[in-house]
């Protein structure tokens, strides 16, 4: 049985932050634990009542929301921060990812591939949206024919699941290509990780592709 993700909403439109709360509430896989119109607002009642995810809107009044991810990741590390926004400017994908955010994702995005990229942003991944994933990909360096890591050494595989999912594939997807378990994938990344001392697979990213966001 899937866990139930307990999701906040940080969105100054109204209209759009109740279908989103809507959307949450109205699936049994998430619940929603609070909807805010400010990073400011979200800033103040989130640590009482902590989230597994946020979704979080650039911008915001006041605060924005790349500034409202850093202060709350600072305070609260184990909250994944999934930046939900009608912009696809190359500027507001670094500044989030530079915040903290794990994945962005287009408000005009259908509402089933908003619950997915929740999920898959809580199990550890980095859900994109393909124009983001594109975008993102395509300010890489060009590597060499032979990439050299700074910090660690992975094996043929590890680095084919790196580089499949630095193409915007979630872990199922490369499973399905690589005809392995979903949590083989998993234990893959895991191993990533830990060799290359890093949390998330776009640090993994920065540190072999050689991109500083």
């Amino acid at each position: 049985m899937l866990k139930v993700i307990k999701v906040a909403i940080v969105e100054d439109a109204k209209d759009i932050r109740e279908s989103l709360q809507t959307l949450i509430s109205g699936d049994p896989g998430f619940v929603c634990t609070g909807a805010y119109d400010s990073a400011e607002a979200a800033i103040a009642n989130i640590p009482s009542n902590i989230p597994d995810v946020v979704l979080m809107d650039i911008h915001l009044p006041g605060i924005s929301g790349v500034e409202g991810v850093r202060k709350l990741k600072e305070r609260l590390p184990a909250i994944h921060f999934l930046m939900c926004t009608v912009f696809k400017d190359d500027e507001s994908i670094f500044q989030s990812l530079r915040a903290g955010a794990g994945g962005y994702i287009l408000k005009s995005s259908s509402s089933q591939k908003i619950l997915e990229a929740i999920r898959e942003l809580y199990e550890g991944g980095a859900p994109m949206s393909a124009t983001i994933a594109k975008q993102v990909i395509d300010s890489f360096y060009q590597l060499p024919k032979e990439i050299v890591l700074k910090h660690a050494e992975l094996t043929p595989r590890e680095l084919e699941v790196l580089q499949m999912l630095s193409r915007g594939l979630i872990c199922k997807e490369v499973a399905d290509k690589l005809s392995l378990s979903t949590q083989t994938i998993r234990n893959h990344c895991s191993n990533i990780y830990e060799k290359l001392h890093v949390n998330t697979k776009l640090e993994a990213m920065n540190i072999v592709f050689g991109k500083k966001y």
